[in-house]
């Protein structure tokens, strides 16, 4: 096996490993609005893996030339996602508790910024373990890390439709309950 084929391999579970907390809000997403249309599905996942592909570049960039300036701020990486997820977790618990049941919630622009910056903040350090790529490499790693995120999105957009059909009215609540520990899940495993 070539190097390219091994860079390319190494890419592709790295785009897994980094999707993951991607597709556990796509999931949630889904739950909470089973009638969600093919174009917001497509919306929603762009945007995920958008910033899948913005972040590990501009991890990539500080690599290369502000190193020294941004490596006192990747200690609060982990605090600045699980404070997003805590929010955004916290507000849905309390939209679901307060809910009659007979509604479905839509995802507005701002939550889905919120989101998609909270579960891609730590492909930034990713972008540091990448630094030592020249440009094209960084870029194809990034490309096919957002390519993985887009597709494991689609993926739960389309299980939590599925499965908020069948499921009872609470289901923002168990959304927000979901998020707020994937929120502490992330900032624990990635402080230590």
């Amino acid at each position: 096996m070539g190097r390219y084929s091994l860079f390319l391999i190494n890419s592709f579970f790295l785009g897994v490993g980094l999707a993951m907390d991607a597709f556990s809000v796509a999931l949630v997403n889904g739950l909470r609005e089973s009638r969600m249309r093919i174009g917001k599905m497509l919306k929603i996942a762009g945007v995920f893996g958008g910033f899948q592909v913005f972040m590990p570049l501009l991890g990539w960039y500080f690599a290369h030339g502000m190193i020294n300036c941004f490596s006192h701020i990747t200690r609060y990486i982990p605090g600045i996602s699980l404070v997003l997820l805590l929010f955004i977790g916290g507000k849905m618990l309390s939209e679901g508790i307060n809910s009659t049941g007979t509604e479905e919630d839509e995802l507005k622009g701002g939550t889905l910024f919120a989101q998609g910056l909270a579960t891609s903040v730590d492909a930034l350090s990713v972008g540091f373990t990448i630094g030592g790529y020249p440009l094209s490499q960084a870029l194809t790693a990034a490309v096919i890390i957002a390519s993985v995120t887009f597709a494991s999105c689609m993926a739960g957009l389309k299980i939590g439709k599925k499965a908020q059909e069948k499921l009872s009215s609470k289901v923002t609540a168990a959304g927000g309950i979901i998020l707020i520990i994937l929120g502490f899940e992330l900032f624990f495993t990635s402080a230590v």
